[in-house]
């Protein structure tokens, strides 16, 4: 495991402090958790953008004209 000393302003380590006390956990793990969650969504946008380049075009057209252009059942509805 590494060592990583960061510098917070006083407003954001007080939050930071009850946010994990309210949590239940040591701030050491509520900021694992949160860079956790930032990186596994930067890694998710990664993933997206890369399956997108490879995607093609022409296929998705084909794969929409097969869905029934019909209403949405009533629960599906905003």
């Amino acid at each position: 495991m590494s060592t990583l000393s960061v510098r917070l302003p006083e407003s954001l380590h007080k939050r930071l402090k009850i946010m994990a006390d309210k949590e239940g956990v040591s701030m050491n793990q509520f900021i694992t958790l949160a860079v956790s969650e930032k990186v596994s969504t930067l890694m998710t946008v990664d993933y997206l953008k890369e399956r997108a380049r490879k995607g093609n075009p022409k296929t998705f057209d084909e794969l929409l004209k097969k869905v029934p252009d019909t209403e949405p059942e009533e629960f599906d509805k905003f």
